[in-house]
Parts: structure tokens; sequence; C-alpha cells
């Protein structure tokens, strides 16, 4: 037999660590390659992950309950398989890149999406989380130097610490060599008093709530989002008469030659794909103080599903027709609603579109989807009085009006290249009139 560690699977650069939900198998029990080990939750997507190899599982090493980051150990097996690596070498696949011919190919889960906060193109590892091998010096969260007396603490540890005020030169470590381990902050955080503040601030008659994993690990991501970018927002308005025109037209044989059903979102989306592509840094991201330029136009689309907020991509935006668009976007919204979406959907977003005015909303400005460079939101189509001007002449007539408002990373777009941007949307939208041929 051969000891083997099980690593929890990277899902994307930007997902940095998972709430481990509810273990599948138990210590002890025999397992098969590829049979539901543990589920877990991340800000894209609650997912099962496979066991790795045919063998026993012996330990487990995270709780229900943990976060811990991605690529640490969560459970030890056996197993007989020569082929298996130790974790020194092992490279985990992602959960939703599994043989074709196992059971779980393709069954992903239930996708929850907030704004995608893990460091760009950074990652950490919680050495609290898992004893190093004999012989070997235990990391640290800071890098090597003199001691000073200060005990270093791992970045889960001190964001815990932070999230539930816990002051941690006041906690004795249960760790290794003494070392404060996130089990720690948390017993800690579960044994102090309740806030005086929260309890003066309830009555009788109020309701208090606790939220869901997926809930807190938004908030989390929301918070980061709007305290590490720079928010700014610009808006203007859209005259879609045209374009609503050409849906009316259109809708029903559209629907029966194609078999989708047609919405506005796939016009925004073309005009906002050709908008980018002359507009790069809208489609960039910020990264270890320098801006990257992605090369690939791949536009998530919010969607409002039963389990809340999920963000699916439109995979090369950018060249693609209505039609395609059409159909890619009915695709993945079916998938989003039912609960059925691979992590393919969800991977590789550059930019985000946001319609609210699916809601009723007429005017706002969404959070930015980190590390993403910008969000655009469009917002409902009212009917309201509107100035012409022909031939030097005003006339007041009645028109199908849309806001659009871009929130951008004022790193790295200006006022003036957002306005670049929106004006680009904007006439591509209302170039649309009811004889246009897509």
């Amino acid at each position: 037999m051969v000891a083997f560690k099980i690593e929890l699977p990277h899902v994307g650069e930007s997902v940095t660590e998972a709430i481990i939900g509810k273990w599948l198998k138990s210590p002890g029990e025999h397992i098969e390659k590829y049979d539901p080990l543990v589920e877990v939750i991340t800000d894209k997507v609650n997912m099962d992950v496979p066991a790795p190899a045919s063998g026993t599982l012996t330990k487990l090493l995270a709780a229900e309950g943990d976060t811990v980051p991605m690529g640490s150990v969560i459970a030890e097996m056996e197993t007989d398989e020569a082929n298996v690596r130790g974790d020194s070498e092992s490279s985990p696949t992602p959960a939703g890149a599994k043989s074709p011919g196992s059971p779980l190919a393709g069954r992903i889960g239930t996708l929850v999406q907030g704004a995608n906060v893990g460091p760009t193109g950074g990652e950490f590892l919680d050495t609290s989380l898992s004893s190093p091998e004999p012989g070997t010096r235990p990391a640290t969260a800071a890098s090597s130097g003199p001691d000073n007396g200060k005990q270093h603490f791992s970045p889960v540890v001190t964001r815990l610490a932070a999230q539930h005020g816990v002051d941690l030169g006041t906690l004795v470590g249960t760790g290794l060599g003494g070392r404060v381990t996130k089990k720690d902050v948390l017993a800690a955080a579960a044994s102090a008093p309740p806030s005086t503040a929260l309890a003066d601030s309830i009555s009788a008659e109020d309701q208090v709530i606790e939220p869901t994993p997926i809930r807190r690990m938004i908030a989390a991501h929301m918070v980061r989002s709007t305290s590490e970018i720079p928010h700014a927002w610009s808006a203007v308005e859209v005259d879609v008469t045209g374009m609503v025109a050409w849906r009316a037209a259109n809708r029903q044989r559209f629907q029966q030659t194609h078999d989708v059903r047609l919405t506005y979102l796939p016009f925004t989306l073309l005009c906002v794909a050709a908008a980018l592509k002359v507009s790069p840094r809208i489609n960039s991201s910020w990264l270890d103080g320098k801006v990257v330029l992605k090369g690939a136009i791949n536009v998530g689309v919010a969607v409002a599903a039963p389990e809340g907020l999920v963000v699916p991509v439109v995979q090369s935006a950018a060249g693609s027709t209505l039609l395609e668009l059409a159909q890619q976007l009915d695709g993945v919204v079916k998938r989003a609603r039912s609960g059925t979406m691979t992590l393919n959907d969800v991977q590789g977003g550059t930019f985000t579109l946001n319609n609210t005015g699916a809601l009723g909303s007429v005017w706002g400005g969404a959070i930015i989807n980190h590390p993403q460079a910008a969000i655009l939101t469009t917002e409902a189509i009212v009917k309201r009085p509107v100035v012409i001007t022909e031939k030097d002449s005003d006339s007041v007539v009645v028109r199908s009006m849309m806001n659009i408002c871009l929130s951008f990373d004022h790193r790295i777009i200006d006022g003036a290249e957002a306005s670049i941007f929106l004006q680009a949307v904007r006439t591509g939208l209302e170039a649309i009139v009811v004889d246009t041929e897509f």
C-alpha cells in the first residue's frame, strides 16, 4: 500500500480558498477512483471533489466548515495504484476536468458567483493547516529574518482574526511549536462575549439571521473588491427604439427558426464585445503593479438564479454573430438557473455585463468583478419623451430609452477612455434599426 495525500484541486487562478462543506466518505472506508469524496464551496462553484485514486481513506485533515487554501492537503489515503505520485510531485486535476469515462464527468453542482477576489496570479499556503514532514522546517507567512520575538501568522489566520475582532497576541497556539491555527481563532471568536453594539441594536421583535457560508464569502469578496479597486463611474443614455422595433418584428421568426428565445441581451452583448475590441484597457486587469491587456474577450453575464447570483461566461464574444451569442446565452442561462453549469461556464471571464434592467432598475453602478477592470450595467428600457433635432428644428417624440453605466478601475482607466467605450456601445446599439441585417 502507498500512502497518498489528497489535495484540494485548483479550479481557477482567482479562486484561492474553499470551505469544506460535507465529507461524503469516512476514515476506514474503501473508495474507488472518481467517487465523490467531499463537497466544497468556493465563490465560484459548489462542487464534489472526486477521489484521485482507489484505496482506503485513512485520515481527514480538514473539518466541515473549515476554510482552506486551494492546493492544500485535506485528507490522506492508502492506495495500491503504482502510478499515483507523491504530493511533492502531484499536479491535481481541476475538478471540472475529470476523465470522460468517470461517473463525475461534467457533474459540478450549483455554481455561485460573488466577485472573484483571489490575489491576481498569487497563491498562499496556510502552514497551520498541515504538519511539515519530519526534518523540515515549518514555513512562515513572512520571509525569514532575525527573530524579534513575534510569532508570524498565516494569511488565513490573520484574515480570520480581523474578521472576528480577535487579538492574535492574546492567543496561545495549539499548532506545531505553539503556532496559532485557524481553529484557535475560531474558538476564541466563539467564546467571546456578544458584541455590545449588536446587543444594543436589536430588540425582541428583530430576527438575527446567520449568513450561509456562500453569503459570508460573497460579503467578504465585495468588501475586498471595493477596498482594493478605486471605483469610478460613467453613464450615458441610449436610444434603443430601433433595437426594440427589430426584436418585435423578428422575435417569433427567430425562435421558430433557431429554437432560441430572443431577448435584448444578445444585442447588447454584440455591441459590448465590438467596443471591447477597440478599447483594450476596458478588457484588462491590474496585476502586480502592471496592466494586463487580455487577448480573449470573454464576457460574463450576471444571472439571478434560485441559489443566488451567478455569472456564466460567454467565450470569444468578439466576432460572434447575433445568432451565436443568443445560442450561447440561452445555453448558459438555462444551465445557471437549473444548477447544472460546469466549470467551463464560469472560467476565463475578462469583462462582466450586468443587466439589472431585467429587475426593473433604471439607474445604478455595480461593483467590479475582481480582478477585472470594469463592469457594464444595462438598465430597464423605458418609453419617455425625448427632444429630437432635425434640420435645425426641435420636436418632442416618444422613444425607447435605456441607461447604461460603466464601473471602472481608475488605476487602469481614465474618464476619457471610459467615455470612448460607452460611446462605442451607444453607437452600436443606436445603429440597429428595423431593417438591419444580422
